[in-house]
């Protein structure tokens, strides 16, 4: 993979752990070359991930609406900057610009971009591509979620093949090491007429 996409918070959250985690993050992308692709804010989670980026050698590209532009709050080292005219234009540039996409801790922002992603994989749209998608769980917070993944599939309005298309993990190395052995499954409820049951 040469770009991820993170979807993460604009606040850094409670719990000291999430800047923690975001700067690691931000660290092993740069270790490996892999380029950030995120909202390019310089605040919260979002700014703590971009400085360890830049401070360790890395590159980023932040696309942003003009609005946030103007109220300078994107950060000031980005390698690249993409500006838009709206958000839903942003994720349709960074699902473009992307080979990944993690999920760390953050609110409805983060909740609405990675849920899209995990649709395109469902849908098979061509400029995603079933690209892997991670959460990166830091201290427990994405496991309501895996919980209410496994009840969507259990109660039948889930595939277990899309189900699978979720990956989890607590630290930053395990996750990414998780998304590069991705592969899809080549499932299609389309295809297989499951979406009529």
């Amino acid at each position: 993979m040469k770009s991820i996409a993170v979807y993460c918070g604009s606040m850094t959250g409670d719990r000291p752990e999430y800047a923690q985690k975001a700067a690691e993050l931000g660290m092993l992308l740069a270790s490996q070359g892999i380029c950030l692709i995120y909202g390019g804010g310089k605040l919260g989670l979002m700014g703590v991930l971009g400085t360890a980026v830049v401070e360790n050698g890395g590159v980023m590209t932040g696309v942003a609406p003009h609005f946030l532009s103007e109220r300078e709050v994107l950060h000031h080292q980005l390698t690249t900057k993409i500006l838009v005219r709206t958000m839903a234009q942003r994720r349709t540039k960074m699902i473009a610009l992307s080979d990944g996409f993690i999920a760390m801790p953050g609110g409805y922002g983060t909740l609405d971009e990675i849920s899209e992603i995990l649709m395109l994989n469902i849908l098979g749209n061509k400029r995603q591509q079933h690209k892997p998608v991670g959460f990166l769980n830091v201290s427990g917070f994405f496991d309501p979620l895996q919980q209410q993944l496994d009840r969507m599939t259990e109660d039948g309005f889930l595939q277990p093949q899309y189900r699978q298309s979720a990956l989890f993990a607590s630290e930053p190395a395990e996750l990414l090491e998780k998304m590069k052995a991705y592969a899809p499954s080549g499932y299609s409820k389309f295809e297989s007429g499951d979406i009529f049951k």
